[in-house]
């Protein structure tokens, strides 16, 4: 019905750009067979002839957003900045420093005091705080050094963790398109260290209050504080290091989807968090002074749970009906506190010492010879470091607890915290966005 001079220029150009938008665009591919792996993962060669005749090929998968490869290893060493600030808070609690410094200053007290004068000033104002009042009435300007100085080291190390993860952060998310999952988890790390700095001071604040002076009790920080301090502590670093170690992680393993292995892997996250919960089980013995009483094991006053009245004291409780006596007493009473951190540690020591046999009872043959190397080996390593963490916990309570020993425990907890998350890593499928790495 159209004439050929209204419709013929348009039909022959038509024909003219077809082909060239029929031609399909070249893309390269997000991950070859050639590629080199990290050496967090190694599938077994079985694995690999499975996994590349049988899965779809990677090359129609669509684009992932690049991730530089400096990133993770930028992630590895603020882990192992967090792992040495909870070394140095352990040691700042054991020694009693915390409480030194009365006051919060994230600009001006990034300097420790420089002139006699401006020591003399700190003095006189740790003097008239609690602990300076009721117990270091006598002390010493060197003493006074000694643990001002520590902690003002624990808060130093926080400032350069924050400064050290903010600016690499912003340099990142300008510098390349990284995916939106990993951004937010970026920006909910960095949220978290400055929540961890407004906490740690919160829990300070607890062990300043004037009715302690008031009431003359025992000037300490609370143990709830300290608690929610360590959690949040945990939290970040096990945040970071999973974060890192699913970057190294991009090459996917069909082997992780079998259902066998997905109950193994199960079982590691409830391992995971029963170690986490374990460690701030712990925080409550440490926030108590509870680690002083029944200095023995595996008996408490020669038996092994100790009298219903001790462990359930009724003076603990503040309802008039006493319905808050239990947690009461599970939060507040230095022998329920070493009671359940007992509980707690040997429930789950047994867990950890069973994740090397454990698949060889809920896994196939074929299945076992499909994981990664690295989970077997995070599996042995997980049951040998808790078999050092309560070799080290019961010697440091037969011994009074003595710095050395209960730093090494508290370090001890942060490793077998980070052989666990690497063990439930290494059983976690990578997803799309991981999968490509850039190199700078």
């Amino acid at each position: 019905m159209w004439g050929p001079s209204v419709m013929g220029p348009s039909r022959a150009l038509s024909r003219s750009v077809r082909p060239l938008f029929a031609r399909p665009l070249l893309r390269r591919p997000l991950l070859t067979r050639s590629a080199s792996r990290p050496a967090f993962f190694h599938p077994s060669t079985h694995f690999e002839t499975t996994f590349f005749t049988h899965s779809r090929s990677l090359s129609t998968l669509p684009p992932a957003r690049a991730v530089p490869r400096s990133l993770p290893k930028w992630l590895f060493g603020c882990s192992a900045l967090v792992f040495g600030i909870l070394v140095v808070g352990g040691l700042t609690r054991l020694t009693e420093s915390g409480l030194s410094i009365v006051e919060w200053q994230p600009i001006t007290g990034i300097l420790p005091p420089l002139t006699q004068a401006e020591w003399d000033e700190e003095w006189e104002k740790y003097r008239v705080s609690p602990e300076g009042v009721l117990t270091n009435s006598r002390i010493e300007m060197d003493e006074f050094k000694k643990i001002f100085y520590m902690e003002w080291a624990h808060r130093i190390a926080g400032r350069v963790l924050g400064v050290g993860f903010v600016v690499p952060m912003v340099y990142y998310m300008a510098r390349y398109r990284l995916p939106r999952k990993l951004q937010g988890k970026l920006l909910l790390l960095g949220l978290g260290i400055g929540f961890q700095g407004a906490l740690g001071w919160y829990m300070v604040k607890s062990g300043l209050d004037q009715e302690i002076i008031d009431n003359r009790g025992v000037p300490r920080v609370s143990q709830y504080r300290l608690a929610a301090h360590l959690s949040a502590a945990l939290a970040l670093y096990v945040g970071m290091l999973h974060t890192a170690l699913s970057l190294r992680q991009h090459v996917p393993n069909v082997a992780l989807a079998q259902p066998d292995v997905r109950r193994f892997a199960r079982v590691a996250r409830v391992a995971g968090a029963m170690v986490f919960l374990t460690a701030v089980s712990g925080a409550f013995v440490a926030g108590l002074d509870a680690g002083l009483v029944y200095n023995e094991f595996p008996t408490m006053g020669g038996r092994l749970v100790p009298p219903t009245d001790e462990l359930l004291d009724q003076r603990y409780a503040r309802r008039p009906d006493g319905r808050d006596n239990w947690w009461r007493n599970m939060l507040e009473n230095p022998v329920t506190a070493q009671f359940d951190h007992r509980l707690f540690a040997t429930t789950t020591f047994t867990v950890l010492l069973s994740l090397p046999l454990l698949p060889r009872v809920i896994m196939t043959a074929s299945s076992r010879q499909l994981l990664p190397r690295s989970t077997m080996l995070l599996a042995r390593s997980t049951a040998a470091a808790a078999i050092a963490q309560v070799t080290l916990g019961i010697t440091t309570l037969l011994y009074l607890v003595p710095v050395p020993l209960a730093a090494a425990h508290q370090a001890g907890s942060v490793v077998l915290l980070t052989l666990i998350t690497g063990l439930v890593t290494s059983l976690r499928r990578p997803g799309q966005v991981m999968r490509v790495v850039k190199s700078l």
